[in-house]
């Protein structure tokens, strides 16, 4: 790994590929589901359950697919084949996913979601885990990660806008997720190849040789690793469930349409792009996890008068958007940048480059949490007696407001609560650096490391 800055062609060459992947991303959590939620022979319930099975199967893929990138040898590096590989995989499923015959039914948003699944993590996990190689400097990574995360909040309002002008122009929910697989299947090849032509590997970055055995006693020992999973799958989580639920929010307790939808989703990304550099600079100085902590504590805040809204206040939930919606960008890449310092841990410990690994449970985490959030919501609603699209009695909406707006914030501020006192901050990063420097690999760890 290097320490020096990061050419800006190399940076903005590894970010445009979470250009086209945001497509993925947004949709499925917040147009897919209530899209499907309508069509004949599906309802809420049965839908939440459908897209968590297929969040289980992908949950399973994660760590293998990780493992297996740890350990690949080739002329082109180990991360960059699963990309090209992941590539045409996506396009397909997400085109079948997001274009459905009207009889479309179970089994085939089964089917698909699982394949568009597994396309995005052949992608996404190697992507990722590159991104942590790149650099082995605490603000670096950082740098690095807000460029990705930069251009998936730009994605994001791409896949906002292509909806809501197809609705406007051509009309119905169809033609706008028919908008989105459009864009996505001509704007991932595009990317996916200028990210190949662009970015490579570190240099010397061998495959990993560790026995499994002791592969799993070195994770085991890694406290910071066990502290920062749990809390990344509590806080995503927390994210999961508004997003899982924003469309339903906006109908059902503001009075809203897709199209009103549209618009707040446009300022709540829109504000997590002016909002990222802000926090940035506000923390150039802090550990990570004070940053991460802060960003919490604020949107938490600011979330919590969401509880407060009925039909009409657009005014209040603009504002929620705007000061809510600066915290994302922060929140996506300062806790992807301790994921990279986490793996330092394992390299001073023993560990061989097993970055792919670490990413992959993480990377499972991540889909756990939405699969979690979506298995709660969905049918928590439909036992409440929700029903998509039509008049709902006010035990409904009390359930949909407090899914929404107050489970979030209690989750966080535990989230918070355990992530205070993090042992991995800037000291201790230096500490490892220079461990790994001196190439001094100790059997054990410091207290401070089991903390």
């Amino acid at each position: 790994m290097s320490s020096r800055r990061t050419g800006m062609d190399r940076l903005a060459a590894y970010g445009l590929l979470g250009l086209p992947l945001a497509a993925l991303g947004l949709p499925l959590t917040v147009y897919l589901p209530p899209f499907y939620s309508q069509m004949p022979g599906l309802n809420t319930g049965l839908v939440g359950v459908l897209i968590f099975a297929a969040r289980l199967f992908d949950v399973v893929t994660d760590p293998l697919i990780g493992s297996a990138s740890d350990r690949l040898q080739t002329r082109f590096g180990r991360r960059r084949p699963w990309i090209a590989a992941g590539t045409p995989v996506l396009m397909l499923a997400a085109w079948f996913l997001f274009v459905p015959p009207d009889n479309a039914g179970a089994a085939y948003l089964l089917i698909w979601s699982m394949l568009a699944y597994l396309g995005w993590t052949l992608i996404y996990l190697p992507y990722t885990t590159l991104g942590a190689e790149m650099s082995a400097d605490y603000d670096e990574r950082s740098r690095i990660t807000a460029w990705r995360e930069g251009f998936f909040v730009l994605g994001t309002l791409v896949a906002i806008m292509l909806p809501a002008l197809a609705q406007r122009f051509v009309g119905g929910a169809a033609a706008g997720l028919a908008a989105i697989a459009v864009f996505l299947v001509v704007a991932l090849p595009i990317a996916a190849g200028l990210f190949l032509w662009r970015v490579r590997e570190p240099e010397g970055a061998n495959a990993s040789k560790i026995r499994w055995r002791e592969s799993f006693d070195l994770l085991k020992s890694n406290k910071p690793f066990t502290r920062l999973l749990i809390a990344y799958l509590l806080n995503g989580a927390a994210n999961g469930l508004p997003a899982a639920l924003f469309l339903f929010f906006v109908t059902a307790i503001l009075g809203g349409s897709e199209i009103t939808g549209g618009i707040f989703l446009a300022i709540y990304f829109l504000s997590a792009v002016l909002g990222l550099p802000l926090w940035l600079r506000i923390g150039r100085n802090w550990s990570k996890h004070r940053l991460w902590c802060a960003s919490m504590l604020w949107v938490s805040f600011v979330f919590i008068f969401t509880l407060t809204l009925g039909e009409g206040n657009y005014i209040g939930y603009g504002l929620i958007c705007v000061l809510g919606g600066t915290c994302l960008g922060v929140d996506q890449a300062i806790a992807a940048s301790i994921q990279a310092d986490v793996i330092d841990e394992d390299t001073a410990a023993g560990g061989d480059g097993r970055a792919g690994l670490y990413f992959g449970l993480w990377g499972m985490a991540t889909k756990l949490a939405f699969a979690i959030a979506l298995g709660i919501a969905y049918p928590v609603l439909w036992l409440a007696g929700f029903d998509a699209g039509q008049d709902n009695a006010p035990a409904a909406l009390w359930t949909l407001a407090v899914l929404y707006g107050l489970l979030p914030v209690v989750i966080k501020l535990g989230v918070v609560a355990m992530m205070w006192g993090f042992p991995l901050d800037r000291r201790r990063h230096a500490e490892l650096q220079a461990r790994i420097g001196r190439d001094e690999r100790p059997q054990a760890v410091s207290a401070a490391y089991n903390a």
